[in-house]
């Protein structure tokens, strides 16, 4: 009954980077605002989709999250 909040935290958590306690909150308003606009501009069936669109993206071009920092580890 839980999954569809439980994986939506995780994007956000995600999309902020993961460890990273205000990314995730900024990840959250970011899902929010994607829902709404998404709503409202007459989209609601595509609106999980969007939001895992803009998973894969994020992921794309910056996988360490919005606020994530990119560290090199040496070996």
């Amino acid at each position: 009954m839980g999954v569809t909040p439980g994986l939506k935290s995780f994007v956000a958590a995600v999309l902020g980077g993961i460890g990273i306690i205000p990314g995730a909150a900024l990840g959250g308003f970011v899902i929010g605002l994607l829902e709404t606009f998404a709503t409202a501009f007459g989209m609601s069936d595509f609106r999980d989709a969007i939001v895992y669109g803009i998973l894969l993206l994020i992921l794309i071009v910056r996988p360490a999250g919005i606020l994530g920092k990119n560290v090199k580890e040496k070996v």
